[in-house]
């Protein structure tokens, strides 16, 4: 049995930080994991702006609400679920999470979850569990799971190489060159066919 997992952000919705940053006019913001590979020293970083500038969670939440889908994602979710059992594997935080999953027919997602002040402020937040698509892969893995996945920044690599099939997704050009073993795809067109010749 196969279960494909999937990154979120970046290849369902636009970059949730990038669109905040682009909304307030923070352009340091605009930082995201495929720029740091080290989610706990973004996060500290963010959380740090965030404090600076006096924004919170409903800041955030206003310019999420106003996030769709991009172009084509549900009607690929919605080919693929028909096809594999389909999981989002997201560092993103259910706080954000919600709304887009909504609008993209209220697929599975494992994410994180953030700590909020009564005030709104953003005081830290608590990852599911350590490298958590990684470890997620694994444990459906030995649970007698084949796994399948797509992302395209430095955090979803653990999980495509522990995959039976990895898929690059709309990545960077460094992150390609350094993994060329790994198919790298930009229409979901590609993609869906490359995830159903894996379960054939």
């Amino acid at each position: 049995m196969y279960i494909t997992c999937l990154d979120l952000e970046g290849v369902l919705v636009p970059e949730i930080w990038i669109a905040f940053a682009e909304a307030v006019g923070i352009p340091e913001l605009k930082r995201t994991t495929r720029d740091e590979p080290d989610y706990d020293k973004l996060m500290k970083w963010r959380i740090g702006i965030l404090k600076e500038h006096g924004l919170g969670l409903k800041e955030i939440q206003d310019t999420i609400a106003k996030i769709d889908p991009l172009p084509g994602a549900k009607e690929f979710l919605d080919e693929l679920r028909e096809n594999c059992q389909t999981i989002i594997l997201s560092d993103t935080f259910e706080q954000f999470a919600g709304p887009l999953m909504k609008k993209l027919g209220m697929p599975c997602i494992f994410c994180n979850t953030l700590e909020v002040a009564p005030n709104g402020e953003i005081t830290g937040y608590k990852m599911r569990c350590e490298k958590s698509k990684l470890t997620t892969v694994k444990a459906l893995q030995s649970i007698g799971y084949e796994t399948i996945a797509s992302g395209d920044s430095f955090n979803d690599l653990g999980m495509i190489q522990a995959s039976k099939a990895g898929f690059l997704f709309r990545s960077t050009e460094s992150i390609i060159k350094d993994y060329p073993q790994y198919p790298a795809f930009t229409e979901y067109s590609d993609l869906l066919k490359a995830i159903k010749e894996a379960i054939k």
